[in-house]
């Protein structure tokens, strides 16, 4: 192989192929990336991939380099560089060139290996992708990491679905079943789910294995066919689970040296027909052994302690084992080399049944210990494996042996002779022997671009027709039907195509891709010039085999000629069913293993040899529904010697009326594609075709309206029910606000009586203070009475001492002129207690003005207002009189003070002074006549004051009923309920005016 530079002083892989010792048995190359300069090292290689073919190999270092072997062209290239190690690779997608590697950055990102572009990159795991699982078709994948899985379309490079578990659970592993739709998920717990792809519905679950088995899984791997599903871990013990049964069948105890199981992979054979035989266990001490999972015999083993195994895969085709060693290097292993068996088929194996009722417990029952099998199978020389194989190619360069060959190894002539000494071939090895024989090329994507297209719609309702039990059966037979009509329009307007495919769909169910081959290479081959009469039975066909019986048994021939039966009757039945409804499934098996094996002409010897092999019956038969359910049922005949009748018609039958010479040779299946089938008459298909379209499109367009109808309808009884919902709603509404009314008037009594308490509570207060204040200013006034009699009478007894002592007549004046002052002091007190009167009165009078208005405002706040503002000016007014009282009994006690000191000052001067008394008197007089002048005009200043004050009260109280009547005038307008407080608001109003006016 050729190396190629990768830039700088980094090389590409070194591919050796030096013969190695035993050790190294099988090893084509090993492959090792080093780095050449000053410090020289090796690149470690930590993944490996085959892609679909098997013929390339993809693999990944810890550098980030991604290099893709061609197996057969011998040479390798560097696609990619990421820049960080790869996780997990995966190189079976739909478009050959493109591949998936998860790298460390917990991405996934899809490259092309032809211009080494990016194709998509995939965002959405949180921790390291440990696996990618890719579908059969190639469009979706499903990456795993330990917290989640998620499931991708390769075409949009969209996330489907995501599974999300609890951390103390966590992810094993989760993956596709081979050519199925079921989803395989594994976890932490030892729980394993199984789930329909289409749906993600949950199928089953795993039971708990047997008591004494357990063991904590770890790896996992699954048969081609899907059926055999093996589990491992911690243990040297393997589980083999049937997933057909969901039961544990066996339990296969490794040697004592393998402690725990690192990886498990299944190594395809070309005999097993899919239901894998061989396992690869890859264990703790690096080493990985092969077993026969039926025998539980160790074939070989890669691997050894020096040079130890890290991780492995096997290419599909089972011929290349790559596995990533210890080193860092890759070694590439030849499957044939280590084998040892060539081509040749494997040989019959035989089975011991035990008596399980001997065994002590279900686990010993189960168990079995793998035993080397190499005794039974010494292994050979190199040499003498080239050997052997040089002489066999020698053997087979015949051109009789080549037309004999088929693939897998298999010689048509050996099957003949193997056929016709047992009858038939071995049921384990059947469904690979027909393969084979039929030559299937297994078409993944052009299968899966008629499965793509979805159910036919002549197919839609195949359940109507026919009502199968097993749903997934049901489900088989509708998508392989819909793969047919998608192939050709033919088989959609062919009513007997179900009855046709109906037994290899039962017999292929697990492999819808075989399935749908085998039916189309039975359609092309063996049902040759059928369509050319459509939509009537084959009469070209159906002549073919009259003739044959015609020449063979004419006297049975006569007969049903005689009783009005035609090839129709006799024949057809058996041709469109393929014989299932008249032989066992045995018996079924036993035909088509001779039919496959032999020209497509024996199928049509085989209806004719039945038909002679039942003579005996039928020439007893005289009535025509006789002879039709003769054909419908089964019927007691040797099937060996009906097998045995068609081959002696194939050799007997003359050449001018021999089926073979009508009837092409078999034609398998092209690879790749399918080939086009058009052999019918198109115009009546197309016009079929375009009958039932239309007739489909009136059924929508019926099913449409009746839909609308039904949606009218539906519609109508809705608005009805709305109209009636509405209606009692608006009846509930109504009630509830009358109840509401009827709420808000009793809280508008309420809270009317809580104010009507509230306002005699507060003219009780009121009137109890001014009763308190008429009280204080009563007992005042007592009190200066008093003191005025008090001061009265001791003037007296001093006039009536100085009269005593002075009897003199100014004197006597003079004391005359102060009693008279003392009178007007007493007068001017009264009119003082007048005017306070008349203030108080009022007040009074405000105060009820107040108290009405503040009955008509319902506002809380101006309420408390008015309140304050009432108290605030009761308190002026109060503290105004009362201001004024003091000035004048304090201007009183100065008086009275000066008057008794002049009073002294004469009594101590009377004798003295008579003269000056006079003038003092006199001079005292006018001080006082002053002081009076000043106290009137104070009295008038504080009067002005106060007319001012009130001027203003009295606007204000006018601007705020004003305020009152506009609020009750408006909401009159908004609802006549408050037409009687509004007249009473206009009623205040007028009583306001009328006392302020007065």
């Amino acid at each position: 192989m050729e190396s190629c530079d990768v830039g700088g002083r980094q090389q590409g892989p070194i591919w050796h192929r030096k013969p190695g010792p035993a050790a190294r048995r099988g090893v084509i190359v090993n492959i090792i990336h080093s780095v050449k300069g000053y410090h020289s090292k090796t690149v470690r290689f930590l993944n490996v991939a085959f892609d679909s073919s098997g013929d390339s190999l993809l693999a990944g270092d810890h550098q980030g380099n991604i290099y893709v072997f061609d197996l057969n062209g011998n040479r390798f290239n560097l696609v990619q560089r990421t820049m960080q190690a790869c996780t997990a690779l995966a190189f079976n997608l739909r478009r050959k060139t493109e591949f998936l590697v998860a790298l460390a950055d917990y991405s996934i990102k899809c490259f092309d290996t032809e211009t080494q572009e990016l194709v998509s990159w995939m965002r959405g795991h949180d921790s390291s992708v440990s696996s990618i699982s890719v579908h059969g078709s190639g469009r979706y994948a499903i990456t795993t990491s330990t917290d989640t899985a998620q499931l991708w379309d390769l075409d949009t490079f969209q996330r489907k679905r995501k599974l999300n578990v609890r951390q103390s659970v966590g992810i094993q592993k989760v993956f596709f079943l081979p050519l199925s739709n079921t989803i395989l998920s594994c976890f932490k717990d030892n729980s394993v789910f199984a789930w329909e792809f289409d749906t993600l519905r949950c199928k089953y679950q795993l039971p708990t294995p047997v008591e004494g088995s357990a063991l904590l899984y770890k790896v996992f791997a699954v048969t081609r066919d899907g059926r055999i599903f093996v589990a491992g871990g911690k243990s040297n013990r393997l589980h083999l689970w049937c997933l057909e049964s969901r039961k544990l069948i066996r339990i296969i105890q490794m040697p004592a040296k393998v402690r725990a199981v690192r990886h498990l992979e299944f190594l395809r054979d070309s005999f097993d027909g899919g239901s894998n035989q061989v396992l690869g266990v890859l264990s703790q001490d690096n080493i990985m052994r092969f077993i026969n999972i039926e025998t539980c015999k160790l074939l070989f083993d890669i691997g050894s302690h020096e040079e130890g195994i890290s991780t492995a895969a096997i290419s599909p085709n089972g011929r290349y084992i790559a596995s990533v060693m210890e080193n860092g290097s890759l070694n590439l292993y030849s499957v044939q080399a280590l084998t040892q068996e060539g081509n040749q088929p494997p040989p019959p194996t035989f089975k011991v049944v035990e008596n399980r009722s001997r065994c002590p417990s279900e686990a010993n029952k189960l168990t079995m210990r793998v035993t080397s099998g190499r005794s039974e199978r010494p292994w050979k020389s190199k040499e003498s494996k080239i050997q052997s194989r040089l002489l066999k190619l020698q053997v087979n360069t015949s051109p009789e042996n080549k037309e004999n060959e088929l693939p897998g190894g298999l010689n048509k002539k050996r099957l003949r002779a193997l056929l016709k000494g047992f009858g038939e071939y071995p049921a384990k090895y059947r469904m690979f022997v027909w393969r084979s024989l039929l030559q299937l090329p297994e078409n993944y994507l052009a299968f899966s671009s008629l499965i793509d297209k979805g159910t036919h719609s002549a197919f839609v309702n195949i359940q109507n027709e026919y009502p199968i039990k097993s749903q997934k059966l049901l489900r088989v037979l509708q998508r392989t039907l819909s793969a047919l009509a998608h192939w050709s329009a033919i088989f959609a307007e062919t009513p007997y195509i179900p009855l046709l495919a109906f037994p290899f769909v039962k017999l292929f169910q697990n492999n819808q891709l075989i399935c749908f081959e085998v039916v189309a290479t039975v359609v092309v081959n063996l049902c040759q010039h059928w369509f050319e009469y459509f939509p009537n039975p084959p009469v070209n066909v159906l002549s073919m085999m009259e003739n044959v019986l015609a020449h063979h048994d004419k006297e049975l021939l006569q007969h049903l000629i005689k009783h009005n039966v035609t090839a129709q009757v006799y024949a057809w039945p058996l041709l469109e069913t393929l014989f299932s409804e008249v032989l066992t499934r045995e018996e079924w098996l036993k035909v088509f293993d001779n039919i496959f094996s032999n020209h497509p002409s024996y199928f049509l010897m085989i209806v004719v040899s039945y038909i002679i092999c039942s003579r005996a019956p039928l020439l007893h038969c005289d009535q025509k529904a006789d002879f039709e359910y003769f054909f419908h049922h089964r019927n007691n005949l040797d099937i060996n010697v009906v097998i045995k009748e068609a081959y002696h018609l194939m050799e007997t039958t003359p050449l001018d009326i021999h089926p073979q010479r009508m009837l092409d040779d078999f034609i398998p299946l092209t690879k790749g594609q399918y080939p086009v089938f058009n052999k019918y008459p198109k115009f009546i298909v197309d016009y079929q075709t375009q009958e039932w379209e239309r007739i489909r499109q009136d059924e929508i367009e019926y099913l449409r309206e009746r839909q609308l109808a039904h949606e009218l309808e539906a519609e109508a009884q809705q608005r009805k029910a709305e109209d009636e919902a509405w209606y009692r709603k608006q009846e509930l509404l109504r009630e509830a606000e009358e109840q509401r009314r009827k709420m808000l008037l009793e809280e508008e009594e309420k809270l009317a009586e809580q104010r009507q308490r509230l306002a005699a509570v507060k003219r009780e207060l009121k009137v109890k203070e001014l009763q308190f204040l008429d009280a204080s200013r009563r007992r005042f006034l007592k009190y200066q009475q008093d003191q005025r009699q008090m001061e009265l009478k001791r003037l007296d007894d001093d006039i009536a001492r100085k009269v005593e002592c002075c009897s003199s007549s100014s004197f006597l004046e003079g004391l005359f002129l102060k009693i008279n002052k003392e009178k007007n002091q007493e007068a001017v007190t009264k009119e003082m207690k007048e005017e306070v009167d008349a203030c108080r009165r009022k007040v009074d009078l405000e105060d009820h003005l107040v108290q009405r208005w503040m009955e008509v405002d319902r506002e809380e706040k101006q309420k408390v207002a008015e309140e304050n503002l009432a108290k605030a000016e009761q308190k002026r007014l109060d503290t105004d009189w009362r201001l004024r009282a003091l000035h004048k009994l304090k201007s009183g006690d100065q008086a009275c003070e000066k008057r008794y000191q002049e009073i002294a000052k004469l009594l101590h001067d009377n004798r003295v002074k008579e003269a000056e008394l006079l003038e003092a008197m006199r001079e005292a007089e006018e001080k006082k006549w002053e002081e009076v002048i000043q106290k009137k005009a104070q009295l008038e200043a504080e009067e002005k004051a106060a007319a001012a004050a009130d001027e203003h009260r009295k606007q204000f109280l006018e601007d705020k009923m004003n305020d009152a009547f506009e609020l009750a005038v408006k909401l009159q307008r908004e609802d006549g309920c408050f037409g009687e407080r509004v007249d009473d608001a206009v009623l205040l109003w007028g009583c306001q005016h009328e006392a302020f006016s007065k």
